[in-house]
């Protein structure tokens, strides 16, 4: 069984956090194997915890996605609770008074536009600014720590959906992308990792006997995630995502779709990993919301050969060529989630998806080269 770094924290290191006000950063994922809320474990051991912070979706996880969160008081423990997803997405030195210590607790999903990843970011710029240490503790990347896919984002594509010059799927944990941010981008804050005990790279968050915990309201299952990389660049268009239904990311469709010539279609291009089925939805939320809509669900058959940004480009460039005129791109939208503003074109243009992949290789390697220096697991 994996130990998460909040477990290791509490059996093996909370002499770190002696005599120290902290604060955390965490959400509803924060907690032990054993499924008690961090706030509650560190209370109990006597850490002295004087702030919460809070990253998009809210401290209890409850919030829409785009949703700004006000700060206020938890009313389970009477802290304040300082939202990074409302007038600030940084922690400003106000929020920081009083703080000696800047504890981490997020799980992530291992996608660069997953907003956790800009919160940590954001958050080690914040705490070398007035030179505190932040303590990660540290959590699977549940979509194994191996494969990466995807450009790495252009600067000017860069945003809170995009920090710092990753590909989509990155493949670190929280704890290995920060020591990333924190050389790479210069932040150069005191920055120290809680390591996880037991985690492989090759691990699925399933292998690891974790409980799974929503990380967002639309993040329900582990069978979400590992398509999320690739589904997610569909909110780049006018269709829906299935945002509002119990299989967001995995179902996705419009009212002008016929989903069982789409399945075929889908299915006749041998896509590794996945087969579609044909279904409809009403999502009850975002696109369409309460209208009934025709399109497909993914199943994926073989989680470790699909390969979810490379299957979305075939199902973009397959939508494109079937249903020309009700089918729209958001450029904005896309090429903020995609990353490289090219893309949009040659689907456009019927390039081949294979062709545009390869077109990311020579930076994948690149980034492959940088991003051993900071891997902390085998």
């Amino acid at each position: 069984m994996v130990n998460s770094g909040l477990d290791v924290l509490l059996k093996e290191h909370l002499g770190r956090l002696n005599n120290r006000r902290i604060g955390l950063v965490t959400n509803p994922t924060g907690v032990t194997s054993s499924l008690k809320p961090n706030i509650d474990a560190l209370r109990d051991a006597g850490v002295n915890l004087v702030a919460l912070f809070s990253p998009e979706h809210g401290l209890l996880g409850a919030v829409a996605d785009g949703v700004q969160v006000a700060s206020g008081q938890d009313e389970h423990t009477g802290l304040p609770v300082h939202s990074l997803y409302g007038a600030t997405r940084k922690p400003n030195a106000e929020m920081l008074n009083g703080i000696d210590v800047l504890l981490f607790d997020l799980q992530d999903v291992g996608v660069r536009f997953y907003t956790y990843t800009a919160t940590l970011g954001l958050c080690l710029e914040a705490c070398a600014e007035i030179k505190i240490p932040l303590i990660v503790l540290d959590r699977p990347n549940p979509i194994n720590g191996n494969w990466i896919e995807g450009p790495i984002i252009a600067k000017e594509q860069q945003s809170f959906v995009g920090h710092g010059p990753l590909p989509i799927r990155f493949g670190m944990t929280m704890g290995e992308l920060a020591q990333f941010y924190n050389s790479e981008l210069n932040t150069c804050a005191e920055l120290q990792i809680i390591s996880m005990q037991g985690w492989e790279r090759r691990m699925w968050f399933d292998e690891t006997e974790l409980p799974w915990v929503l990380s967002s309201p639309n993040m329900p299952h582990l069978s979400t995630a590992i398509v999320y990389p690739g589904m997610c660049l569909f909110e780049g268009t006018n269709l829906s995502v299935g945002r509002g239904t119990a299989l967001p990311f995995e179902t996705f469709g419009a009212p002008w779709i016929d989903s069982y010539a789409l399945a075929d279609a889908f299915n006749a291009l041998g896509i590794d990993g996945a087969h579609f089925r044909p279904m409809a939805f009403t999502p009850t939320a975002d696109k369409f919301a309460d209208t009934l809509c025709y399109g497909v669900q993914i199943h994926v058959t073989d989680r470790n050969a699909l390969r979810p940004v490379t299957m979305a480009l075939y199902l973009l460039r397959t939508l494109r060529a079937m249903y020309p005129t009700p089918f729209e791109w958001i450029p904005a939208s896309f090429n903020l989630l995609m990353g490289d503003a090219s893309v949009m074109e040659k689907i456009d243009r019927g390039e081949a998806v294979s062709a545009i992949v390869q077109s990311w290789q020579s930076e994948l390697d690149s980034f492959l080269r940088v991003r051993s220096n900071y891997l902390m697991y085998r």
